[in-house]
This record gives structure tokens, sequence and C-alpha cells, in this order.
């Protein structure tokens, strides 16, 4: 193979982003990387998978203002 497995560090963000990145995510898993995603408390769509660790940090505002707002 051209590559071997390594670490990502993914910094998503929310919506049909995530939505098409998550499939991504799944197959290089699949290929032996090892995946960490951050995503802010508040964060909407993107949530845990067997396939890659999920690391959130605190932000000043809560999940219910961010869906208010969008």
């Amino acid at each position: 193979s051209p590559a071997a497995a390594g670490k990502l560090l993914v910094i998503p963000m929310e919506g049909s982003h995530w939505l098409s990145m998550k499939e991504v995510l799944v197959e290089l898993s699949e290929r032996g990387h090892e995946i960490v995603v951050i995503a802010p408390d508040s964060k909407m769509l993107i949530d845990s998978a067997g396939t890659y660790e999920l690391k959130t940090y605190p932000v000043p505002f809560k999940k219910e203002e961010m869906e208010e707002l969008i």
C-alpha cells in the first residue's frame, strides 16, 4: 500500500459537512487509522461512534441556543 495507517485529528463543522465526513472516517478506521474527533459541547449532529474517539471542549453557549439560531 502507498501509505501506512496513522493517527488523525479531525475538527469538523456541523451540518452536511459532518455527515459526509463521517462516512470517510468509517473507511479510514477500517483501513487501520486511529481517529480522534474534537467538537464543542454544544454539538448537534456530531456524535460518538466505535470508529473514532470523540473529545469535547466547553463553549459559552448551550446546544439549545445553537438549535434556536439555526
